[in-house]
């Protein structure tokens, strides 16, 4: 058996070496691209930008008639949709975008963190000598590089321990942790290595030394690189680059219908509900681009209720655990799980994220943990740690869905597609599914593209956003919060009214810069100088001034667009989130002038939100 495994990855690294050849990405880009996204990074880098207010915004989308229409109009907030905005703006279209939640309210913000280029796939590829997989590979390797190039303050590139119980395993892995640095070349962002087994435990303490069965002993581990990211403020950094690249994008605002040309029977725009104030209008454009993730299938039946669906929805559960699970420099990956899966237990903000499952689901807006997943996750990593793994110490649960996708036009609908999807199967409409997160900029690229031949559109130039920062990128650096921990003071009021000052101290300092990137200035100065330099919650760095800042800034119009996307709070502790509403909840009444009755809906609806998530009360 070992020697049938050595054969195929032998013949595989030969695949590899010829298939490789070819497979580089151009990144070549014309003077006038050049120009552009030079103009476009003196817009998007100016430390005083201010993206439209939200009355701006949707004046713009009600103001697309007829006789003047939108080029794009984007349905769908998430990453492909706020991707597809910044791409079809930064190209020098009219553009508009629909998210009927928030940005990155759904499938975006639950996922597990990671910007990888698919060891999987390249463990297929090799194996069934499939070109295809490979190709998903490079390509999924070159965007990770983009992604964390171009958001640096919110990406990151982190080691990924593999323990191995046999000589084999330490073999089997190297040498396939191995190609997969040899696929990623020039994207590579730190070999790969060898750690003995007394290394693998002085790196992460908390590793287990012998097997699950207890029959085996801890060999060593292969070391490996990929990115993480804090995926929804990435999402939420998208949506205002887009905006202040010209794009006009409108969270909380439903599409309730799609408006059809009666002689063409073309889709030509939309009916859009706020859902804040209840205000319906229509807006125009010349292409729909669908971008509802999970649910797209629901959209494309508005225009066509005979259309075939083509989205699998699974489920995606994660879990958090205290930061003394894991190192704060080291994740640690499951292979292979008794069932076929792989389990990953990463540093994230401070905690540990484990996760993640992959099962049948129904498509809801608001997937709930099963219990049994949650289990099955705690059950895995604890064949692996020296401690013992309480279900008490679960500090958030949450699912995703993700939305794999299959071709409805094609005959053969076996196997779901990894790969994303572009179809336009109702004139007008053109839907981008599938996909994962470290590819949504490439995803948007064919979205845009296959827009501009539908609706004969003209931009003003090719794509540019290999090589565009997103907001918060553009003058940020490593050691950015040191410059913060000087200048800044915290600003506090005590419950008598009084004003007390307070250090910025390393953790808030250090949350600040990666949160908000070189905007983190502005959000610091808040809480110097309006008095809210009091921190959330006890235990976490979130400040009351970052409520503030993204109120005016970010598009913050809820309680839980805080709570769940601007700060992770939600997702890291739902004990520190509860207690921390209340004065969530005061300062964007503050900011947005809510009543009372305001207030209360506010208050409930988080609370609401809250028990879609799992911490140990839930525990049996």
């Amino acid at each position: 058996m070992y020697a049938a495994s050595f054969r195929r990855l032998a013949s595989g690294v030969a695949f590899i070496a010829t298939a490789s050849g070819g497979a580089v990405l151009s990144l070549a880009s014309s003077d006038k691209d050049r120009t552009i996204v030079e103009s476009l990074r003196r817009t998007i880098g100016d430390p005083t930008a201010s993206v439209p207010p939200r009355s701006v915004q949707e004046s713009a989308l009600s103001g697309a008639s007829l006789s003047n229409p939108l080029d794009l109009l984007v349905i769908g907030g998430g990453a492909t949709g706020s991707g597809v905005a910044l791409d079809a703006a930064t190209r020098g279209l009219r553009v508009g975008l629909v998210e009927r939640d928030d940005f990155s309210s759904g499938t975006s913000s639950r996922s597990t963190k990671l910007i990888h280029g698919g060891v999987r796939y390249l463990e297929k590829a090799v194996f069934n000598l499939d070109y295809g997989q490979l190709r998903l590979v490079f390509h999924a390797l070159e965007e990770r590089k983009q992604l964390i190039e171009n958001a640096p303050h919110l990406c990151h590139a982190l080691p990924f321990m593999t323990p191995c119980f046999s000589w084999f395993e330490v073999v089997y892995f190297w040498m396939g942790l191995k190609m997969y640095d040899l696929v990623a070349g020039p994207r590579l962002l730190h070999l790969s290595r060898y750690y003995s087994a007394k290394q693998s435990v002085e790196l992460f303490p908390t590793l287990a030394s012998k097997g699950k069965d207890k029959s085996t002993t801890l060999t060593g581990t292969v070391v490996y690189y990929d990115g993480q990211m804090n995926d929804s403020r990435v999402n939420v950094g998208l949506a205002c680059t887009a905006a202040l690249a010209g794009a006009s994008v409108l969270n909380h605002a439903e599409v309730v219908s799609l408006i059809r040309d009666a002689v063409s029977q073309r889709v030509i725009g939309a009916r859009i509900r706020n859902n804040l104030s209840g205000k319906e209008f229509d807006t125009y454009a010349k292409v729909v681009v669908n971008a509802a993730g999970p649910f797209c299938d629901s959209v494309r039946k508005m225009a066509d209720g005979e259309s075939k669906p083509m989205i699998c929805p699974s489920s995606g559960v994660h879990i958090v655990l205290p930061d003394y699970y894991s190192p704060q420099g080291m994740g640690l990956i499951v292979p292979k799980t008794k069932d076929g899966r792989v389990v990953f237990m990463l540093p994230w903000l401070g905690k540990t994220v484990a996760g993640t499952t992959d099962s049948p689901t129904s498509i809801t807006s608001l997937p709930k943990p099963h219990e049994d997943e949650i289990q099955f996750i705690l059950d895995t990593i604890t064949d692996y740690l020296n401690i013992k793994v309480q279900r008490t110490d679960v500090l958030s649960a949450w699912s995703g869905i993700r939305p794999l996708a299959m071709d409805p036009t094609a005959k053969n609908t076996e196997n779901m597609s990894r790969d994303h999807i572009v179809l336009e199967d109702c004139p007008g409409l053109v839907t981008i599914t599938g996909g994962k997160w470290t590819t949504y900029r490439s995803m948007a690229e064919d979205a845009v593209d296959a827009a501009i031949k539908s609706g004969k559109l003209k931009p003003s130039n090719d794509c540019v956003t290999q090589k565009l920062q997103l907001v918060g990128s553009y003058g940020w650096d490593p050691s950015s919060f040191a410059a913060l921990a000087q200048q800044y003071v915290r600003v506090k009021k005590t419950h008598g009214g009084k004003m007390v000052p307070g250090t910025m101290d390393t953790a808030a300092a250090k949350h600040l810069s990666h949160a908000y990137g070189s905007m983190a200035d502005r959000v610091a100065t808040i809480a110097q100088e309006e008095g809210l330099g009091k921190r959330l919650a006890h235990g976490h760095p979130f400040l009351e001034a970052e409520v503030a800042y993204c109120a005016r800034n970010e598009y913050c119009e809820s309680a839980v667009d805080f709570i769940a996307r601007r700060c992770r709070i939600a997702f890291l502790d739902i004990n520190a989130a509860e207690k921390a509403l209340k004065r969530v909840v005061e300062i964007l009444a503050s900011e947005h002038k809510w009543g009372k009755s305001r207030q209360m809906q506010e208050l409930k609806m988080a609370k609401e939100f809250l028990q879609t998530f799992k911490s140990s009360k839930n525990a049996h």
